[in-house]
């Protein structure tokens, strides 16, 4: 399990990043934006450089807690 905190703060920024953190392999992944770090949490087999690599594709970006 990855977990990261991001700079991810809206709706519409989840909908932003959904096809690229969608496109990792065979993985599900989920952000809690009612915490205040925006934690974002990844289970399958991404490695930690592949959701970091999503994430900055989309814009934005993501730090090991």
């Amino acid at each position: 399990m990855i977990k990261l905190k991001t700079n991810i703060k809206c709706a519409g920024c989840i909908e932003a990043i959904t096809p690229k953190l969608d496109a990792l392999p065979n993985s599900e992944w989920k952000v809690d934006l009612d915490d205040p770090q925006k934690k974002l949490t990844v289970t399958g087999n991404a490695t930690e450089a592949q959701v970091k690599a999503a994430l900055k594709a989309a814009g934005y970006q993501g730090e090991a807690i």
